[in-house]
């Protein structure tokens, strides 16, 4: 319990002091702020690793595309990967919940950093551009976007079926995809105490090429990152 209290209060501090020494920022070039997000995610791994006693691995990094452009696929159990997996590629450009962007200053910086908003509730009229917006960013960026299949943070064993959504941008984009499995759940789960003394391992797995149908790509997708969930545990 001791340990939980301090990891958010240092975690949560660090944040807040990251938020307010950058917002400067929003008056300079988008790669500044990108920075900031940088900061969060090394302080996320920082409190961890201290208050926790986790340890982070990364496995595949031999997997990781280089040189063209991709997108990623990761699976999502906690807060973790929101913040962490910025210090492993390249400020990856987020799909998220519109309500985040509501959020005082962090829902700004989000916004800042070129972020896309999706309402997930309502067919409204800014949704039925939404593919478009995806398109135009990744042709004219060189961040990789992100996304989470699941669409919400799920408990270690569950295993919902990934969202059509993900194939949809499969085929719109035509590049590569980059499949990530995450274990956080074991340490950060979406409700209830952390976890200390454990592992949270960031599985990077062979991309997947462009050219499938819809329906091949989002079932291959699917059973990698559970199959290697299962094995990462």
């Amino acid at each position: 319990m001791i340990r939980n209290i301090l990891f958010s209060i240092f975690f949560f501090a660090g944040i807040i002091f990251i938020s307010i020494i950058f917002l400067p920022s929003f008056f300079l070039p988008k790669k500044i702020v990108i920075i900031g997000g940088k900061l969060m995610g090394h302080w996320t791994g920082i409190c961890l690793k201290v208050f926790l006693s986790t340890e982070i691995i990364i496995k595949g990094k031999e997997n990781i595309i280089k040189d063209k452009k991709f997108f990623i696929a990761a699976s999502h159990q906690s807060m973790f990967e929101t913040f962490y997996l910025q210090t492993i590629f390249n400020s990856p450009v987020f799909i998220l919940k519109k309500e985040l962007l509501l959020v005082p200053i962090f829902g700004w910086y989000l916004k800042k950093i070129g972020s896309i908003s999706i309402n997930r509730n309502k067919a409204v009229k800014e949704n039925l551009s939404f593919f478009d917006k995806v398109s135009r960013i990744v042709k004219l960026s060189e961040r990789p976007l992100i996304i989470f299949p699941q669409a919400t943070r799920v408990l270690p064993n569950e295993r919902p079926t990934f969202k059509k959504g993900a194939a949809r941008i499969y085929e719109e984009l035509q590049i590569d995809c980059q499949p990530i499995a995450i274990n956080s759940g074991h340490v950060w789960p979406k409700k209830g105490r952390k976890l200390s003394h454990k592992k949270i391992v960031i599985s990077i797995l062979q991309p997947i090429n462009p050219g499938l149908t819809k329906e091949d790509f989002i079932k291959i997708l699917e059973e990698n990152i559970y199959k290697e969930l299962d094995l990462i545990g």
